[in-house]
């Protein structure tokens, strides 16, 4: 029998003993808790040395799942706890440091992600032997040539220098097993989409693919259906129902009033000591916010997108820790934030999808503890409000002109004018005071105007019931606000209404129209001769509807009928169809819950993509820059396999060798690295060109040392190597070998000296300024 498949036999017995301690391990142990999962001893004792006892819900979830070597779409937020999620069965599954290469790839979408990622893995593999090695934007390009001839277990890298070192060696990656999408979400927006799609062409179509995401754009559903196989989608970012212990409001309000209403929500709905996140449109929103409640002694803090880091982490903890009452911030800003003790949020802009208002509400309401969420919605936003019902399953309440409601949730209504005039007065008086103010205000409406052109348009038919409830509706005043109701109040609201629902008869030509006027003349004639056609086509109607149907007349159910009639004497045959009506019924009714059942049975269902569609959530854009992504945003075409602008148009490409096109930036930055990494190998004295079969048959029975050295210099520096050490032990020196580079004993004595040499320069001077020192003190 050869070796290789005394090798291949190895390896299968090594994979059974480990199921079977898997098996073992899982027997008798307590549910819940990492021993459970069948862990190998390595891995379970670096978890327990890092100190975790009991999985966090997405680990308890995803591990097992991965274990089985399933491609996972895990969605959860961040903070809990997914890193370990896809670290864990990891590890798990590579066991101990091979020399085949890298079989595993984590990739980030941010150098401090991805340096976080690897502390995190080698805490966790600490006791497995595994080497991981990092690649990132910014760092040496040699020390990353490096790291990959020294033949790392695990990759984690973001993919732009990534694939650029790929291209540059010419590598493919054909151990991978194992290859991981952290925070996938953050790199489509962050446009790696093309370097994900060609760092997936060079890995096997056997490997195992995980997404991890904290929410779940169209672009990447597009991704997940095209690069992984059966996929298991994993949810517990946030469902559907709203809590019960939350109670909504919803106001109608012009644009120009919302600051109004918004600083009168802070000041009188919201207690002292309660904590409110203000959600806005554009990061430009946030900015006015933030300056206007300043000015009016409201305590207050902000964050979006593009804000820097730390900044936002002061900020975030300002509010968590009650230091100021209101945060202002955007649905990417709003990403990943958990404030556990929140009690209100108010949306000043009408989110453009049902499932964002489910997110930004369902900071509320949470374990026991009640909330409220206040909206304010102009005209041109009641459509979304519509769509947000239709959601919801529920029906909009709309509070009646002269009704005054108990029961505040969920009410459609409006605002009192006489508090609208009294704040609009403040409201001036601040924006005089401040030209900074008024400048922000006038980028805020420019940025409203963008913000509207990348905003998803809203249903057809919420269009035509949001234009009825306007048109035919007088919305009474909102029950939150009883508290200023007055006589006068409910007398403009009666008056409004009698305006609303009056409908003349006559027409231009008869209104306030002197006798001798010609227009009052023909108008008359016009009613005396049509009102005679009008009348008789009534009395028609009246009777055709009135007198019974004749016989030859059917109706669209009784042709429905009469054809299913048919069909099923046609299956039971002539005999059955002449009996009575009521049998002939029931078995026609049994023959078609057969015929239902065999469609269902045989019906083409993708569980995975209706899950996938049912958790999709586009968040728009807050900066300009992003909203302009938007519109150019890029989507999967099924006949060119690849990603495509809506437009047609983009940079220009080049096409790789596994035929996926990339940007043309990689040409250039192939042909300037690859001369330093020819350089760099030159250097290194390691051989390009590598015998890959002998160092597979090799890898298993050697560890480290020369073995490794041969391994990692190729088959010609081998023999060079083998050629020089023969003719050094003829003359009698000796030879090392160290980085892939071989030393004579006298070079490496040279080194030593001239070491040593420093050495003791650097101790004299440091002798002669002591001494220099003392002398300073005597005098």
């Amino acid at each position: 029998m050869s070796s290789a498949e005394d090798s291949d036999d190895n390896v299968e017995v090594g994979e059974k003993t480990r199921r079977l301690v898997m098996a073992h391990n899982r027997k008798k142990k307590k549910s819940g808790g990492f021993q459970a999962m069948g862990l190998s001893h390595a891995v379970y004792k670096g978890v327990t040395r890092k100190g975790y006892k009991v999985p966090t819900p997405i680990q308890r979830k995803a591990i097992p799942v991965i274990l089985e070597g399933k491609d996972v779409v895990a969605m959860a937020r961040t903070g809990s706890g997914k890193t370990a999620a896809f670290v864990v069965p990891m590890l798990e599954k590579l066991q101990e440091h091979s020399a085949k290469g890298a079989r595993a790839i984590i990739l980030s979408p941010t150098r401090e992600l991805a340096v976080q990622t690897l502390k995190f893995t080698k805490e966790l593999g600490k006791f497995t032997g595994l080497r991981a090695a990092v690649i990132l934007g910014g760092d040496k390009m040699e020390e990353q040539f490096s790291a990959l001839h020294e033949n790392p277990d695990i990759i984690i890298a973001t993919p732009g220098r990534f694939l650029h070192v790929l291209v540059e060696m010419n590598k493919r990656l054909t151990d991978v097993q194992y290859i991981v999408f952290d925070e996938a979400d953050r790199l489509f927006e962050m446009g790696f989409a093309e370097q994900l799609r060609e760092i997936l062409h060079r890995v096997p179509e056997s490997r195992q693919t995980l997404l991890f995401s904290a929410t779940l754009p169209k672009s990447l559903v597009d991704f997940a259906q095209a690069g992984l196989s059966e996929p298991v989608l994993i949810r517990l970012d946030v469902e559907t129902k709203l809590s019960p212990l939350l109670k909504m409001s919803f106001f109608a309000c012009r644009p120009d009033e919302k600051v109004s209403m918004l600083i009168y929500l802070l000041r009188e709905l919201s207690a002292k000591n309660e904590q409110t996140v203000v959600f806005t449109a554009t990061k430009h929103h946030v900015e006015y916010l933030q300056m206007l409640l300043s000015r009016a002694n409201i305590s207050n803090t902000y964050i979006y997108s593009s804000l820097d880091q730390t900044a936002r982490k002061i900020h975030v903890a300002q509010f968590q820790q009650k230091h100021v009452k209101v945060l202002v911030v955007t649905d990417l800003a709003a990403r990943g934030i958990d404030i556990p003790h929140l009690d209100n949020v108010i949306n000043y802009n009408f989110p453009a999808k049902a499932k964002l208002f489910v997110h930004r509400v369902g900071r509320v309401a949470r374990a026991g503890r009640s909330g409220v969420a206040y909206s304010l919605i102009a005209a041109e936003e009641l459509p979304y409000l519509v769509d947000l019902h239709v959601f919801l399953g529920r029906e909009i309440k709309v509070v009646p002109p002269d009704g005054q409601q108990d029961d505040s949730d969920g009410y459609y209504g409006s605002i009192p004018q006489r508090l609208l005039d009294d704040m609009a007065e403040e409201m001036k008086l601040l924006h005089d005071g401040s030209v900074d103010l008024k400048n922000q205000l006038r980028v805020t409406h420019n940025a409203y105007k963008q913000y509207i052109r990348s905003r998803p348009p809203a249903a057809t038919e919420s269009i035509k019931r949001a234009k009825q409830i306007e048109n035919e509706m007088v919305l009474g005043m909102h029950p939150v606000l009883n508290k200023v109701r007055d006589a006068a109040e409910s007398e403009r609201l009666q008056v409004l209404f009698a305006l609303k629902a009056f409908k003349t008869r006559n027409t231009i030509f008869e209104v306030n129209t002197a006798a001798k006027k010609p227009g009052l003349a023909v108008m008359k004639e016009k009613r005396l001769m049509h009102g005679k056609i009008i009348d008789a086509r009534r009395s028609q109607q009246k009777h055709s509807s009135a007198r019974p149907p004749e016989q030859g007349s059917c109706s669209k159910q009784d042709v429905i009928d009469e054809d299913v009639d048919g069909v099923f004497s046609q299956v039971i045959g002539s005999s059955e169809s002449k009996k009575d009506k009521s049998a002939r019924g029931q078995k026609r009714k049994k023959m078609l819950q057969e015929i239902h059942v065999n469609e269902d049975r045989y019906k083409v269902t993708d569980s995975f993509s209706q899950q996938m569609n049912g958790a999709v959530l586009d968040f728009t854009g807050d900066d300009a820059q992003t909203m302009h992504n938007l519109k150019n945003i890029r989507k999967w075409d099924r006949k060119r396999k690849k990603f495509v602008g809506e437009s047609g148009e983009g940079k220009k490409k080049i096409k790789t060798e596994s035929g996926h096109w990339i940007p043309a930036s990689y040409k250039r930055m192939f042909f300037l690295t690859l001369v330093t990494y020819k350089t760099w190998l030159k250097q290194q004295q390691v051989d390009e060109e590598r015998d890959e079969m002998e160092d597979d048959n090799n890898s298993g029975n050697h560890k480290g040392g020369k073995k490794r050295g041969f391994q990692v210099m190729g088959t010609r520096g081998r023999k060079r190597y083998m050629a020089e050490a023969a003719n050094s032990s003829q003359k009698g020196g000796k030879r090392k070998f160290k980085s892939g580079k071989l030393k004579s004993s006298d070079e490496i004595l040279k080194e030593r000296r001239k070491k040593a040499k420093v050495q003791a320069f650097q101790k004299q001077r440091q002798i002669i300024n002591s001494k220099k020192q003392a002398k300073g003190k005597k005098r």
